[in-house]
């Protein structure tokens, strides 16, 4: 499992989601449908973050006039696609009918505003080595891509208005990563398409942190298509009008206090992405990862966006050297505890802890850094994350002379393994690579 991993920006304005290399079982999804959670964030917040959304790439490139689809918005679905997909793409739809308040609809035609492509891992990768998935304008299938790439056709920043985009997802990818990427970039083609690092609750968010929609996404996606606005408005105009928006669709947002939060610094985007991308030769990413946590601190962004910065360098200076890592994944912890918004920030963190923990022979400890994670990761239905999570808890649990329970809790976890890892070479693969952090099998050889 990629933890906090984070895409490049593309030079060619097309929105991508960073390959994790997982296989599918395709399972369908273990999550119950749950109920909409309502939006804890200041309306000026709000606001303050859908224009830098809006107007803006990944790239740090500005967008002259806001776009989305104007009307009824129609989904198709082709290619070869895997058992999982139909249903997380129906589920997909009805959130976004009820949450975003977006007239959207599945259709079988020939031709659709949004187009689902299901093809091959390796597809996706000879036409764009790093991404897992990604969302162009105005084409129909990937030769189609590459035939008009890099030009005014299938550059974002060139559209006046969504007509057409086609969304590439694998299609022999983990149950997970295929709705992950169903998420982000459905989300990206109707709406939104930048990535902010300040947002700590947010699949617009390079950290890959979040993965399915939240709360804060289908706002943003509420206020993308509300009836003040229409494509071709420039900035000024969208500013003018959102603060009727938001009051009229969030108004809890109105007396929740500002946060005013410094906007993160193309240095520190472009050295997170050095540092954490899979390009990086291994001797030049702690350069990079020192590098993110000193800017970090020069900024003083004390909030996730240090906790990141000390999460990363933690992974990456893992085995060189485990108590540096290990001081910086407790410096993460604190600053992930300090909001509840960042709760899932805190539960990657809690699998780094709990296997030094493990690791020391310190089950009871592990047991109680767990705990408050289980939740977080079921809620934001994580199941790769919630499934390590269990499996850390079983070998705590091990530890402290309760293997029965150990194997009932592993058995159980099962499910949420297999979706959220694929195949059982992964699945297995995790679970020798937990078990061998307890030093009582490391005793038994």
């Amino acid at each position: 499992m990629v933890l906090g991993a984070c895409m490049p920006a593309s030079n060619d304005d097309v929105t991508t989601r960073q390959n994790s290399s997982v296989y599918s079982d395709f399972l369908t999804n273990p999550f119950p449908v749950s109920p909409s959670r309502k939006v804890t964030a200041s309306n000026k917040d709000i606001a303050r973050d859908f224009m830098d959304l809006s107007f803006s790439l990944e790239s740090g490139r500005n967008l002259p006039v806001f776009t989305r689809f104007e009307g009824p918005i129609s989904v198709r679905l082709t290619g070869k696609v895997p058992q999982s997909l139909p249903s997380v793409l129906n589920r997909l739809i009805h959130r976004l009918q009820d949450e975003a308040n977006l007239e959207i609809y599945y259709t079988s035609a020939d031709q659709a505003n949004v187009n689902v492509h299901a093809v091959s891992s390796r597809q996706i990768q000879r036409t764009l080595p790093m991404a897992a998935c990604f969302v162009a304008p105005n084409i129909i299938n990937l030769e189609d891509f590459k035939a008009s790439r890099k030009t005014a056709k299938t550059s974002w920043s060139a559209q006046t208005e969504r007509r057409m985009v086609s969304l590439f997802i694998p299609s022999d990818a983990s149950p997970q990563e295929i709705r992950d990427c169903l998420h982000e970039e459905f989300a990206q083609g109707l709406g939104p398409l930048n990535d902010l690092y300040r947002l700590p609750n947010s699949v617009f968010n390079d950290d890959n942190i979040h993965t399915i929609l939240t709360d804060f996404d289908t706002m943003v996606l509420r206020a993308t298509y509300a009836p003040e606005l229409r494509s071709g408005m420039i900035r000024a105009e969208v500013a003018a009008r959102l603060p009727t928006i938001l009051r009229r669709i969030n108004p809890a947002g109105e007396g929740v206090a500002y946060r005013a939060l410094p906007p993160t610094s193309r240095a520190w985007i472009k050295e997170t992405q050095t540092a954490l991308s899979p390009a990086t030769p291994a001797g030049d990413r702690m350069g990079a990862a020192t590098r993110v946590l000193h800017l970090a601190q020069a900024a003083k962004y004390n909030d996730h966006r240090l906790g990141f910065s000390y999460f990363a360098m933690g992974r990456i200076v893992q085995r060189a050297n485990r108590d540096e890592a290990l001081r910086m994944f407790k410096a993460a912890d604190k600053m992930f505890r300090q909001s509840t918004q960042t709760n899932l920030y805190a539960a990657h963190t809690a699998v780094q802890l709990a296997s030094y923990q493990i690791a020391y022979g310190k089950g009871q400890e592990a047991l109680v850094t767990l705990a408050p994670y289980l939740d977080a990761a079921y809620e934001e239905e994580n199941a790769a994350l919630l499934s390590t999570l269990i499996f850390l808890r079983a070998g705590a649990l091990e530890l402290t002379g309760r293997a029965s329970e150990a194997h009932i809790v592993r058995l159980d976890s099962l499910n949420w393994a297999r979706y959220g890892f694929g195949s059982e070479k992964h699945l297995k693969t995790k679970l020798r690579e937990i078990q061998a952090l307890n030093p009582l099998n490391r005793r038994n050889g």
